[in-house]
């Protein structure tokens, strides 16, 4: 029983310990920033007082640069949230392989949020202020999922992927053509997302509930609406 204690302990320090790095300090990331189509021609560049990308990608106008960095904070948050959920779930996991599971995902959320907050620096804008609350309640809701067993928390991750999935597509629908940086970063997330909600399902996920998937999406909209502005 002590050593059980002590597992728990060890394994809470951990997850505060994330949640402060994920928070407050700057993340890196495992594998580099994806690398968008170089650009057929320079004449591409934004009007205006544009922002100049790396990588030799165009630069973007005024109006761009201000959707392309608000897309982006949103992305951002959302990995923060993501983070905050692979950490309470792991930390509630009731089978060490389904631990492992969720932790080796957050490994690799870690990249979506070192890639979107570099370009959040490039884009010469900033992450969510409520970037603390957005992580607390996160984790909340992850200890929720977590507690009511491996099948169901997994069942919430095949929910959380998708509707991210769907979320990404959306923001590739919106982010300006000549933001060929920001477009490739948002489509290795969404191709690491779809690849998560398949690992989860063949994990043994049990389905969500109509009403339960109906708040989610509920709760994603309130953040999304936030985090656009704030």
């Amino acid at each position: 029983m002590l050593q059980g204690m002590l597992s728990f302990t060890d394994r809470a320090l951990s997850s505060l310990d994330s949640a402060l790095k994920t928070v407050f300090a700057a993340s890196q990331a495992s594998r580099p920033v994806p690398p968008g189509p170089s650009p057929k021609s320079p004449d591409v560049a934004g009007v205006g007082t544009g922002v100049e990308s790396v990588e030799g990608h165009p630069a973007l106008s005024d109006a761009d640069r201000r959707l392309s960095a608000a897309l982006m904070r949103v992305n951002h948050v959302g990995e923060v949230c993501a983070q905050a959920l692979y950490q309470a779930q792991a930390l509630t996991a009731r089978s060490p392989e389904l631990r492992q599971q969720m932790l080796a995902a957050a490994r690799e959320e870690t990249d979506h949020l070192a890639w979107t907050q570099q370009r959040l620096k490039e884009l010469n804008d900033r992450p969510s202020l409520l970037n603390p609350l957005w992580y607390a309640g996160a984790f909340a809701i992850g200890l929720v999922a977590g507690r009511l067993g491996d099948a169901a928390s997994l069942g919430f991750v095949v929910e959380t992927e998708r509707q991210v999935e769907a979320h990404l597509a959306r923001h590739l629908d919106r982010l300006p053509a000549a933001d060929t940086a920001s477009r490739a970063i948002v489509e290795q997330m969404k191709a690491d997302e779809a690849r998560h909600a398949e690992d989860a399902l063949a994990a043994g996920a049990a389905p969500m509930p109509e009403p339960v998937k109906w708040l989610m999406k509920a709760s994603a909209r309130v953040m999304t609406t936030v985090a656009h502005r704030v």
